[in-house]
């Protein structure tokens, strides 16, 4: 992107702001879920879901019958928030308390998927980064199941990230304060799978091991 919309330039620490794809890419492929903002009759909606990107767009589902898919499947603006928290930096004082993360924002408008195949395989690329390799374990959706479900493609042209990484910047008069300052990490991780009633005589399929 060689020059950014002004709604991707922020007012403020603008140094911490990249438009390179292939980092937007990188945080895209690793967060799990996005928050996508939009307006109906003037009243604001914000709604998280799960997505996954496949190429130069990223797709998200949900039922024919939701208010928020029928709303932003027609092509009205959208906003689309992710964010990675990586650690608490900890200052000597509030005021310089700060959090390391990585985000992306994306300006963009929903491309309903109508060709059953590409709904199918949005739904695979969904599937398999929220579980992964876990699509051809699973029971085949049906026809009628990907009739009752929306696929929606949003291409992501316009859009920025912005990171922070590092210590804490603390004012040079604190610097010397006997008080502690430093990060603390933050990580999500996937935790051992835990079978329901039906499944604890079922050996873990090795994707989920």
């Amino acid at each position: 992107m060689s020059t950014p919309s002004p709604y991707l330039v922020p007012s403020r620490l603008p140094k911490r702001t990249y438009y390179e794809h292939e980092t937007i890419c990188s945080i895209l492929d690793e967060a799990l879920f996005c928050t996508i903002s939009y307006a109906v009759d003037n009243r604001p909606f914000s709604i998280p879901t799960a997505f996954v990107r496949y190429e130069d767009k990223i797709y998200i589902h949900g039922s024919v019958g939701s208010h928020f898919i029928r709303e932003i499947e027609k092509g009205i603006p959208v906003c689309i928030s992710v964010m990675l928290t990586d650690a608490l930096v900890v200052a000597k004082s509030a005021f310089s308390h700060s959090v390391n993360y990585r985000s992306v924002v994306i300006f963009s408008k929903a491309e309903k998927i109508e060709d059953a195949g590409t709904k199918r395989a949005a739904f695979e690329w969904l599937t398999n980064k929220i579980v992964p390799d876990s699509w051809d374990y699973l029971r085949p959706m049906t026809d009628s199941e990907v009739r009752k479900t929306t696929a929606l493609a949003f291409a992501f042209d316009e859009a920025s990230a912005k990171m922070r990484s590092g210590m804490p910047k603390d004012e040079a008069e604190d610097l010397e304060l006997p008080i502690w300052s430093g990060l603390i990490p933050l990580r999500t991780e996937r935790g051992i799978p835990v079978a329901d009633e039906t499944s604890i005589n079922i050996p873990l399929p090795e994707h989920l091991r």
